[in-house]
């Protein structure tokens, strides 16, 4: 079994297909749509890597990496950052609050699944 991934995600169809990729891989993926309480869900589940998008409803992705840096618990956890948005004051945001990995969408399903595997090591 390769692990567990946290999907933090809002978008129904991105969802889908990195579930079908990820556990295609051996990966268990729980998703979970609210920024609001997406730390939290974070510190329960404890995956072995997070992927979170940058835009969500409640909470934006940067407020998100920022509370789970914070938390002793989920602060060594490795976050994959996705977005639309590649634009540099989005990465440096997310370089500031802890990212360990950004990728910008679209993104090709091999590198999704080499990157989440090699954070997981």
């Amino acid at each position: 079994m390769a692990g567990t991934v946290l999907l933090i995600e809002d978008e129904p169809n991105i969802v889908e297909a990195l579930t079908f990729l990820l556990e295609r891989e051996g990966w268990r993926v729980v998703s979970h749509s609210n920024g609001q309480d997406a730390a939290t869900v974070a510190a329960q589940v404890m995956p072995d890597v997070i992927i979170l998008d940058v835009m969500l409803p409640n909470k934006s992705g940067i407020e998100i990496l920022t509370e789970i840096r914070a938390n002793s618990t989920t602060r060594q956890r490795p976050v994959l950052m996705l977005t639309a948005k590649g634009q540099a004051r989005d990465r440096a945001a997310a370089k500031d609050a802890g990212v360990s990995v950004f990728m910008t969408k679209p993104f090709s399903n091999q590198a999704i699944i080499d990157t989440v595997k090699t954070l997981s090591q």
